[in-house]
């Protein structure tokens, strides 16, 4: 088990995340200096689309995208996501079918939209499995392209883990096998992992939510709820923006803001809740490029939970919390015992990844009439949350770009990614420390395939910073200007991806790969 840095997410520390004066200044005077001077270097989520008018060949195109709530139907009652069912009929096993295919889903007014989906939803099924359990999923790949199924967080046999290395042709089959980790209850999720289109692919609505479970969960009495947050950008045919993606992987800039923000696949969705209940919320940033900002009207929220699972102890009394692309967050939440009141989930907005939008209402929570609920105590310890011991070995990694630094490529150890070429070396158990570098004037949410890993240390323009409160990470937020250092270990061998994920830097090649030799 391990422990990471998870100060930059909670608010009374949440000055140390936001961009500074110098770093705004340094922004502005590079974009100043670029061809592209036109665009803010902190707030253009809903300005870009003007100013991209006057590019040559863009003229207007990212202003016909659908992306005012008003087109879009709110307030419907919120929607829980599909499970997929468990076909095995053997004890301790999971069997089921996954189909990736485009399919018609009616999202806008007078309009029929073309997904890519699995099992032809969006979000796809819910995968619900348990500690110890072997699973057999059977993967059909029926889009026009190549396509792969990672299992994002999970630690998987390589040859497993759905990486680029492994695509699935358009039009065929294969079975994915693993055994869930004891000690890895969580909340992960799942997309493709296609060399190049990865962006493409989960911008087409290929995402979907998986929760591991363990006899030994504290909140497990709590009543739960999952929420995917996803980011969908439309045309104004109704069609999903490929001219739009294209464009991200320009950087991704284009790309930030202009998609809306669904909560399992809907806009501004109502969740009902009786006076003063206590519920445990699953919240998975699905985004391809946005940062969230959380914060509940009104209210304080407790954290019980990140990418690998429960926290050591209960985080109580936060306002916010920032959650970078694919990382994950479980929160319990006591609504006011106020009768008839409505209080919104809100993005709240964050500049220092220059992929975050201007914010704004993500769901409606609603409180009936009726008596109030009596108030809900936590534990105070969740579970234990170890240290993996000393480090026999330090790695460096530094994010960069080439160019004029919003274009890519985007780079690691200046090089962009070849599937074929080894970037870092390790071997099974050993235990290591990773200097993550970041030369940029955007954050970098890195991801690390095939572990959780701790952070252990924090830079901030040469001081050193307190790194917070211990628990499990997958995805770490590297901010610009900075180096967080973190202690990981692999456990099975094979070759891994290590990669930016914001997907149009991960596509524009911010990704490299990391050999496991055994032991």
């Amino acid at each position: 088990m391990s422990a990471f840095w998870i100060e930059e997410c909670f608010r009374p520390l949440m000055n140390q995340c936001l961009i500074s004066e110098e770093q705004i200044m340094r922004r502005r005077q590079f974009l100043q200096a670029s061809a592209m001077a036109s665009l803010s270097a902190l707030a253009y989520p809903r300005s870009a689309s003007a100013q991209m008018g006057g590019m040559p060949g863009m003229s207007g195109m990212m202003g016909r995208w659908f992306t005012s709530g008003s087109v879009w139907p709110t307030g419907l009652p919120l929607r829980q996501v599909d499970v997929l069912a468990n076909t095995s009929l053997v004890a301790d096993e999971f069997a089921g079918m996954l189909v990736a295919a485009p399919y018609l889903a009616s999202l806008v007014s007078g309009h029929t939209t073309e997904l890519w989906g699995y099992n032809n939803t969006f979000p796809g099924p819910l995968i619900e499995l348990w500690e110890g359990q072997r699973v057999t999923i059977n993967f059909a790949n029926r889009l026009g392209l190549e396509s792969t199924v990672h299992w994002h967080g999970l630690q998987v046999p390589a040859d497993q883990d759905g990486s680029p290395m492994d695509p699935v042709a358009a039009g065929n089959d294969r079975a994915y096998t693993f055994d869930v980790p004891l000690g890895s209850a969580g909340t992960y999720w799942y997309h493709p992992h296609a060399h190049q289109t990865t962006t493409l692919q989960v911008g087409h609505g290929l995402a979907a939510p998986l929760i591991v479970r363990s006899a030994d969960d504290p909140p497990a009495t709590l009543p739960e709820v999952t929420l995917m947050v996803t980011s969908l950008s439309l045309d104004q045919s109704g069609r999903v923006a490929t001219a739009a993606t294209a464009m991200a992987g320009m950087g991704g800039m284009m790309m930030a803001g202009n998609g809306v923000l669904l909560v399992n696949g809907q806009k501004l969705p109502l969740h009902a809740m009786t006076p003063g209940a206590t519920e445990r919320w699953r919240i998975i940033n699905a985004t391809a490029d946005r940062y969230l900002r959380l914060g509940l009207d009104g209210h304080r929220f407790t954290v019980v939970g990140t990418d690998g699972g429960l926290l050591g102890q209960p985080l109580p009394g936060l306002t916010e919390w920032l959650l970078a692309p694919a990382q994950r967050v479980e929160i319990v939440v006591t609504i006011a015992a106020q009768q008839s009141a409505r209080h919104a989930l809100r993005d709240l907005g964050y500049g220092g990844g220059m992929m975050g939008g201007a914010g704004g209402a993500l769901m409606t929570v609603e409180t009936g009439r009726g008596p109030a609920q009596a108030p809900v105590e936590l534990p105070a310890v969740l579970r234990p949350v170890a240290d993996l011991g000393p480090a026999t070995a330090q790695q460096r990694v530094v994010l960069s770009a080439a160019g004029m630094g919003m274009m890519g490529p985007f780079l690691i150890n200046g090089k962009s990614f070849d599937m074929n070429r080894v970037d870092l070396e390790t071997v099974v158990g050993r235990v290591e420390l990773w200097d993550l570098v970041n030369v940029t004037f955007m954050d970098h949410p890195i991801h690390i395939h095939g572990t959780q890993f701790q952070v252990v240390g924090r830079t901030v323009r040469g001081v050193a910073a307190p790194v917070g409160y211990p628990a499990w990470l997958d995805t770490v937020n590297v901010p610009a200007g900075e180096t967080i250092t973190i202690k990981t270990r692999q456990t099975l061998p094979g070759r891994r991806m290590f990669h930016c994920h914001i997907l149009p830097h991960e596509d524009a090649g911010m990704m490299a790969v990391l050999d496991v030799q055994a032991s």
